[in-house]
């Protein structure tokens, strides 16, 4: 949804929040949670793309109404962490950070694991210790 819906009438005028505004703070509320390696825009080619903390809005879908708000959140997992508890903690914070700035409703938050990150491993100090014959 890609309209600014109106959300309240006030004696002064209305109060609206675009979906966009919805999405990016999804975006924070899901990278916030630890184990969470990075958003997700979706599979190209094959292989998840992970994108980093400027593209938070990229990994969100919401469906926004004048109460209610749907959330889906595509994310990239460090490999290692237990992705239930994981992906309950991401929608707990997301429905919480949504409720707590907008007021919203949030009906479901959908999290989508598009990938597991591997940390690079680190390189030894000592090159020489890869030779066999010193």
């Amino acid at each position: 949804m890609s309209t600014i819906a109106e959300f309240e009438k006030t004696d002064i005028g209305t109060i609206q929040i675009a979906p966009e505004v919805i999405e990016v703070i999804a975006g924070l509320a899901t990278i916030e949670v630890e184990g969470v390696a990075g958003m997700s825009g979706g599979f190209a080619g094959g292989i998840a793309e992970l994108l980093g903390r400027k593209n938070l809005s990229k990994g969100v879908k919401v469906e926004v109404g004048q109460r209610e708000a749907a959330v889906d959140v595509s994310i990239i997992i460090q490999y290692g962490n237990k992705i239930p508890e994981i992906a309950s903690e991401i929608q707990q914070n997301v429905k919480r950070s949504i409720e707590m700035m907008t007021g919203l409703h949030v009906v479901e938050v959908n999290v989508h694991i598009h990938d597991v990150y591997f940390k690079p491993a680190e390189k030894l100090e000592d090159d020489d210790s890869q030779l066999r014959v010193k």
